[in-house]
This record gives structure tokens, sequence and C-alpha cells, in this order.
């Protein structure tokens, strides 16, 4: 992908044996992206993503996440 330095933020464990992975990954033209590698298996989904972008998602997903406790 590149050699752009980068910063580890965290790993997941999810259901069926996948692993998440983020990073922070910082290019020279001073764009510094989220970098989410999804294992499943032998296979890997790579996307980079801005920081817009990681806010929506996250805050879908923390909607989900609620959702679930509260059964709504």
């Amino acid at each position: 992908m590149t050699t752009a330095p980068r910063r580890e933020v965290g790993e997941i464990e999810a259901p069926y044996r996948r692993r998440i992975k983020l990073d922070e990954v910082a290019y020279d033209s001073g764009m510094t992206l989220l970098r989410l590698t999804i294992r499943e298996g032998a296979r890997y989904t790579i996307l980079e993503i801005d920081a817009p972008a990681a806010e929506a998602w996250g805050r879908m997903m923390l909607d989900w996440a609620q959702a679930q406790k509260t059964g709504d």
C-alpha cells in the first residue's frame, strides 16, 4: 500500500475469528487518514478514511450498539 509513517491506534477481535486493525497514516502531503484493515482468514480488506468519515461511521456504530442494548 504505502510506506507513509503510521501509528497503531488499536485492534479489535470480531466474531468469526475476524480482526480489525486501526492505524493512523500520515502522508508527506500533510494528509492524515485512518487505515482500517479487516482480516477474515487469509483475506484482507483495507480502507483509508478521513476524519469526517471516521466520525460519521463511529457515530452510526455507537447509535447501533446503544440500540442493541435497549432493544430499539
